[in-house]
C-alpha cells in the first residue's frame, strides 16, 4: 500500500506511515469523527470554530511520530514496533467521543468519560484487526513497561494538548492560544522512563502553560459557550424525561436507545448492541433532533430547542461564590410565572453550577524540567515566573444561566 500524504492546515503535508494506521483511519468508526466537531457549541461564538475530532486526532498522530523521532535521536531506544503502538494509542485516543464531544459525555451515558468507551472500542477494534493493537492498547492504559510512551499520550504535556491548543487557535481566530510546539517537542528528554524537557525550554514551557489558561477562559469556558452547552444538556435531559414518560419523540434508532433506556459502563461491557449503538451518533443525530423537536409540543422542549437553533442563548452571571437557593427559586418561579410552565419545567431554565479553569494541576502530574548536571525540577518551582506558580492553583467560578430576557429586569 502506497503512503498516504494529507494536507492539514496546522501542519502541512503529513504523512500516514503504516497501513495499518490508514486501515484504522478508514474504519466507519474512526470516519465518524469526521462529524463530530471538536469544540461542541464553540462555533456559535467564534464561527470558524468547525473543526473535527478526525482533525484533531490525525494532528496529533503526526506530532507522536515527530516526537519519537526526536527522542530517538538522543539515543532513545524505541523500537518500530513501539512507535507503531504510540501512534495507534494517539489516533484512536479520543474514538470513544459522543455527539458534541465533551458537552454530552455524562448526558447520553453515566459514569463512562470517553477515555473508558475509547479503551472498549479499542478492544472491539483490536478483535477485529485480530490482535495487531494489543502494544497501542498497553500504552494507551499504561500498561506497558515504557511510562514515557504512556505521557506522550495522556500526561499534561502531551502531544494531544500540544495538537489541540495550536489548532482551536487557529480555527477561533483567538492568538493567544499559539505555542511553541515545534520548540517543545525538539526539546523532549526521557529521564527515568519519565517524559521530561530540557532546562532550556522553560519558557517555551510557561508559554504553553498561560496559553492554556487564556485558551480556557476565552474559549473552552466563554460564558457564552457555557450557556449554548448548558441549553444542549438540559434538550436532552427533557428529552430522556418525556421518553421515559413513553412521549413519543423523534430520533434516530441509535438516539432512541439512549433516550429510553440509561446506560453506564457495565451496560457497554455486557451488551455490545450498546457499543455499535453508541458509535453510530454523531452531532447530526442531535441536531436533528432538535430541530424537530422545535416543533413539539412539549413547551419546555419546543422552547429550548427553538432557542438554541436561533442562538437565542442563556444568559449567564459569573461570581466567586455559590449562587443562593433562595435566589435561583426565586427566579425560577418568575420563569414559571412568565411563560405558563411548570415550576419542575422552568428548572430547566434557571441553573447554578460552577466552572473550574486549572492549567496546571500539580497534584494529578507535573512537566519536569531536566538539567545540565541531571537534576530534574518541576515547572512550578523552577520557574522564575511568579504566574506560573499561581497558575498551578485551580480558580473556581459559579454560574447562575437564566433566559435573556430577564437579564435588565433582575441585573440591571
Amino acid at each position: 500500500m502506497r503512503q498516504k500524504i494529507l494536507n492539514d492546515p496546522i501542519y502541512g503535508f503529513i504523512a500516514v506511515p503504516h497501513p495499518l494506521l490508514q486501515e484504522l483511519i478508514d474504519h466507519p468508526w474512526y470516519q465518524r469523527l469526521r462529524y463530530i466537531k471538536q469544540l461542541s457549541l464553540t462555533h456559535l461564538v467564534y464561527p470558524g470554530a468547525l473543526h473535527t475530532r478526525f482533525h484533531h486526532a490525525l494532528g496529533a498522530m503526526h506530532l507522536m511520530g515527530q516526537a519519537i523521532d526526536v527522542l530517538r535521536s538522543k539515543g532513545h531506544a524505541i523500537s518500530d514496533e513501539e512507535a507503531l503502538g504510540a501512534r495507534i494509542a494517539i489516533l484512536l485516543h479520543d474514538i470513544g467521543h459522543g455527539p458534541f464531544s465533551h458537552t454530552l459525555e455524562h448526558s447520553l451515558v453515566k459514569g463512562a468519560g470517553h477515555e473508558s468507551i475509547s479503551a472498549m472500542v479499542m478492544d472491539a477494534l483490536n478483535t477485529e484487526f485480530d490482535g495487531k493493537l494489543q502494544l497501542g492498547i498497553r500504552i494507551f492504559r499504561d500498561q506497558h513497561e515504557s511510562r514515557a510512551l504512556h505521557q506522550l499520550v495522556s500526561s499534561q504535556l502531551d502531544v494531544d494538548r500540544l495538537d489541540y491548543l495550536n489548532r482551536d487557535s487557529f480555527y477561533t481566530g483567538v492568538s493567544e492560544g499559539v505555542i511553541g510546539g515545534d520548540r517543545i517537542i525538539k526539546m523532549l528528554e526521557i529521564v527515568d522512563d519519565r517524559l521530561v524537557v530540557e532546562e532550556k525550554a522553560i519558557y517555551s514551557i510557561e508559554k504553553f502553560i498561560v496559553a492554556r489558561r487564556l485558551m480556557y477562559w476565552q474559549v473552552y469556558l466563554h460564558k457564552t459557550v457555557v450557556a449554548a452547552e448548558l441549553m444542549l444538556i438540559e434538550i436532552l435531559r427533557r428529552a430522556r424525561e418525556l421518553s421515559k414518560d413513553r412521549e413519543e419523540l423523534f430520533a434516530s434508532p441509535a438516539l432512541s436507545r439512549f433516550l429510553l433506556d440509561d446506560h453506564d459502563h457495565a451496560s457497554f461491557r455486557e451488551d455490545g448492541h450498546v457499543l455499535n449503538d453508541f458509535l453510530r451518533l454523531d452531532d447530526h443525530d442531535i441536531m436533528c433532533a432538535v430541530k424537530v423537536w422545535a416543533e413539539h409540543h412539549d413547551p419546555v422542549l419546543s422552547t429550548l430547542c427553538q432557542d438554541l437553533v436561533n442562538r437565542r442563548l442563556f444568559h449567564i452571571r459569573l461570581q466567586d461564590t455559590a449562587w443562593e437557593p433562595e435566589r435561583l427559586g426565586t427566579i425560577q418561579e418568575e420563569v414559571s410565572a412568565r411563560t405558563g410552565m411548570t415550576l419542575s419545567g422552568a428548572e430547566h431554565f434557571v441553573l447554578t453550577g460552577s466552572i473550574v479553569n486549572n492549567a496546571y494541576d500539580s497534584e494529578q502530574d507535573i512537566i519536569e524540567l531536566v538539567y545540565k548536571d541531571g537534576r530534574v525540577r518541576d515547572i512550578a518551582e523552577a520557574s522564575d515566573n511568579l504566574g506560573i506558580q499561581a497558575l498551578a492553583q485551580p480558580v473556581e467560578k459559579h454560574y447562575l444561566a437564566f433566559p435573556r430576557w430577564l437579564d435588565k429586569e433582575w441585573f440591571g
